[in-house]
């Protein structure tokens, strides 16, 4: 058994633990990390990063096969699915080995195992279950940091089981390209698998329970979307279910009660669900502390607290958003609230910023145009189109929109969305005005570089009062 002593203990490795951690570390807190299965946790490992690579990939192979358009010659295009996927894990491996470097650099203790809490002072005392024994580690403060899993979906047949029914990590990890693919859920995650799987020839079907795709996003965007969509080949039904799936044969035989109530039945190679996920709070101990686990989520107050002395929770494992950069900001939120810096402030949860990497890309930050009348707003609403930008032109991508919302009395910014080539590289610029909380004369008065994909955002600014120029 070892002991440790330390001023900080994050339990978890990923975009939020690894990031309180090295700002402890910074502040000058001697800090350890724990860790049961790979460093960087799910978004580095088997989330976010791979799946860009993925995505990637299927994006420079659309425009293969569209290189005549640009005056290119491209002949017997085709793709090696084991390469893809090596690719993919190549990039995960690089970057969760990069955070292995940056623990050392910040001279973070790094134990790997299954931590578990039991009553202590002035925290919880965290015992880590070791492939050599066991550690224990005493802290002044503790952040729990155990992120999420995939939700299933407790129904005969739609239980995953690594062959026929995957979730998004089997997915990343495809033993073979199924010929027919059915994708239960229309969020980021749902929309990013059925994205990549139909750009590299897959017979794609999306179910989604309510009456349209992408629900989070702002109405305009997911009928765009849709339309997008089904252009490319992929079927989409909305206001569905899947009542049934029999994979005891050769294939998956699904059930799916369509938005008219009436049953079909369809054969699929492959079934990804994707209808969200639930923090991982079990084997934690947290009833034998005392902290709060509600619909499977961490309790906790405005600066992270749980309520239990010296305990803390950030990331996924408290709930939405579920997002990478969300629980990297409330790492470092934590960390400078326990230190007692100046200048800490809440997170902002409409200044939070999200991002679908299909093909078109979606962004968005802030209230949708129906939020914000519910709310109580009278709005101003500006549009600009892809297809009046001349970079958007030049590029090939004439296809999307910019949209924003602004406050009809104050002219505050209370929200963006887009679709469209790059517009998850674009929204930052609405997330900074958000954040510093320009209003309509700011962002009009701002000077856009041209020919850019960004000046299509000065011209939704501008159309939502009257002023712009190219349509």
């Amino acid at each position: 058994m070892t002991n440790h002593t330390v001023d900080l203990v994050v339990i978890g490795s990923g975009p939020g633990g690894y990031v309180a951690a090295i700002r402890a570390a910074q502040l000058g807190m001697k800090t350890a990390i724990v860790e049961r299965e790979a460093l960087g946790g799910v978004c580095l490992n088997w989330g976010c990063i791979p799946t860009k690579a993925l995505l990637r990939t299927s994006e420079v192979y659309t425009n293969m096969k569209h290189a005549e358009a640009f005056g290119l010659k491209a002949e017997k295009i085709g793709f090696d699915l084991d390469a893809v996927v090596k690719r993919s894990r190549q990039v995960a491996g690089k970057l969760s080995g990069g955070i292995g470097f940056l623990m050392k650099k910040n001279k973070i203790t790094v134990i790997e195992g299954d931590a578990t809490l039991e009553k202590g002072s002035p925290a919880p005392t965290v015992n880590v279950k070791t492939k050599a024994g066991s550690d224990t580690v005493k802290a002044k403060h503790v952040i729990l940091a155990t992120g999420a899993r995939a939700r299933t979906i407790p129904q005969a047949g739609l239980e995953p089981d690594g062959k026929f029914v995957w979730t998004a990590k089997e997915a990343m990890v495809p033993d073979a390209m199924p010929k027919k693919l059915l994708v239960i859920g229309s969020g980021a995650i749902g929309i990013e698998f059925a994205s990549f799987y139909n750009a590299l020839g897959a017979d794609v079907t999306v179910v989604e329970m309510i009456d349209r795709i992408l629900p989070v996003e702002d109405d305009e965007v997911s009928k765009f979307a849709e339309k997008a969509f089904k252009k490319q080949g992929m079927n989409i039904m909305t206001g569905a279910q899947v009542e049934k799936l029999d994979t005891s044969g050769a294939i998956a035989n699904a059930t799916i009660k369509n938005s008219k109530g009436k049953s079909e039945t369809a054969e699929f190679d492959r079934v990804i669900l994707a209808v969200g996920i639930v923090g991982n709070t079990e084997g934690l101990g947290l009833d034998k502390v005392g902290a709060k686990v509600d619909r499977g989520h961490i309790v906790v107050d405005e600066w992270l607290s749980t309520g239990v002395p010296g305990l803390y929770a950030i990331g996924d494992v408290v709930g939405a958003p579920w997002l990478a950069h969300k629980a990297s900001h409330e790492g470092v939120i934590c960390v400078e609230k326990i230190a007692g810096e100046k200048g800490v402030h809440p997170l902002a949860v409409s200044n939070i910023p999200g991002c679908t990497y299909c093909q078109p890309q979606i962004a968005s930050v802030g209230l949708t145009e129906a939020k914000a009348k519910e709310a109580g707003h009278m709005v101003k609403v500006g549009r600009f189109p892809f297809n009046g930008n001349g970079k958007a032109i030049a590029l090939g991508e004439p296809e999307g929109f910019i949209k924003t919302v602004f406050d009809e009395k104050t002219g505050e910014l209370l929200g963006a969305h887009m679709i469209g080539a790059e517009v998850t590289e674009l929204i930052q610029g609405y997330v900074i005005a958000k954040s510093a909380e320009l209003v309509e004369q700011d962002l009009m008065h701002t000077i856009f570089p041209h020919p850019t994909l960004s000046e299509m955002m000065h011209e939704s600014v501008l159309d939502a009062y009257g002023k712009v120029v190219h349509t």
